[in-house]
């Protein structure tokens, strides 16, 4: 009779409730070598929901499992090494990680190929940018047209397809989960663990494009529009953030509907989306104060479906891991 591997003890210990059966299990088994064990604690000490949050640690028992030919632990330490958690962020490592991969994963030589087809600088950044038409001035708002190929655009609509969820947000009054009021739509973030290199690349883009530190982004997060959905009158600034959301990038993701103008009321501008176009626009005043002539609205579908990929750009450096604004 063969043995149950000890991820998968570990796990059945963990959905009985033993939790301190389970660390010590996979522990025991990380010691001994077992790659899918040190990948298991390396995303608890990722999460550090089950055991403490521990980034370094974490990235070692990434790197140890990939060695040992785990798969997912050499695609999850190539997202990590290029944007940076637990260590600086490196991307000729982290390319030359996908690189060794890519022979013996279809997974890894898709993202490479990606990454390949790219015009890049040897630290990732384009070498230039996409053709833009300014449609304000004061405030910024810039179309860039063709900025993302199909394929990237693809790229990112596939990064989160296992996780993407109808928008709600935690009703005050009884602490659940109910419809967002403002935006109807589906969505899901790339978080830092599945932030392939190519999408590492495009936030690098989407930073050149609207002039900032790449840190100072939030995680990408992909939308999905069906008819009658909307993101009705808002504005990205929130009234007494601390490190402010002083503009916002939207990569319109495919085309083929119709509906779903992002629609500027304020300043008479009304964008039709088309695939691979970016929208970058602030947010607040020169002294930082939220400017109110920014409201804009997602406008609803009337047939087939809108993807959009939106990038908050925050004032300073964001750090997803600790997410306080």
């Amino acid at each position: 009779m063969t043995a149950q591997p000890a991820a998968e003890l570990a796990q059945s210990l963990l959905t009985r409730g033993d939790r301190a059966g389970a660390i010590a299990i996979a522990s025991a088994a990380a010691d001994r070598g077992d790659a899918d064990a040190m990948f298991m604690i390396a995303i608890w000490r990722l999460v550090g929901d089950l055991v403490p949050r521990d980034l370094p640690v974490a990235r070692d028992l990434l790197a140890r499992a990939r060695q040992s030919g785990h798969r997912d632990a050499a695609l999850t330490e190539v997202a990590l090494t290029a944007n940076g958690t637990g260590a600086p962020a490196d991307w000729a490592a982290a390319l030359a990680l996908i690189e060794r991969a890519a022979p013996h994963d279809e997974i890894a030589a898709h993202h490479l190929a990606l990454v390949q087809a790219m015009n890049l600088l040897p630290d990732g950044a384009p070498r230039e940018l996409p053709s833009c038409d300014r449609l304000s001035d004061a405030p910024r708002v810039t179309l860039f047209r063709s900025a993302f190929t199909p394929d990237e655009c693809a790229h990112l609509a596939r990064a989160v397809a296992d996780i993407i969820e109808p928008s709600v947000v935690v009703d005050p009054a009884t602490g659940r989960h109910v419809q967002h009021p403002i935006r109807t739509s589906d969505g899901a973030v790339i978080g830092p663990t599945r932030e392939s290199l190519a999408v590492t690349a495009i936030n690098r883009r989407i930073a050149a494009m609207a002039g900032i530190d790449i840190r100072q982004g939030e995680p990408i997060q992909v939308l999905r529009y069906t008819p009658g959905q909307q993101y009705r009158l808002h504005s990205d600034a929130l009234p007494g953030m601390g490190n402010q959301r002083i503009a916002t990038a939207i990569i319109y993701l495919n085309q083929g509907f119709a509906g779903g103008e992002t629609d500027f009321p304020d300043l008479h501008i009304r964008v039709i989306p088309r695939g691979g176009d970016t929208i970058i626009f602030d947010n607040v005043l020169p002294d930082g104060r939220p400017d109110l002539r920014m409201r804009h609205a997602g406008l609803p579908i009337s047939h087939g479906t809108k993807w959009v990929a939106t990038r908050w750009i925050r004032a300073r450096p964001y750090d997803p891991w600790t997410a306080t604004d």
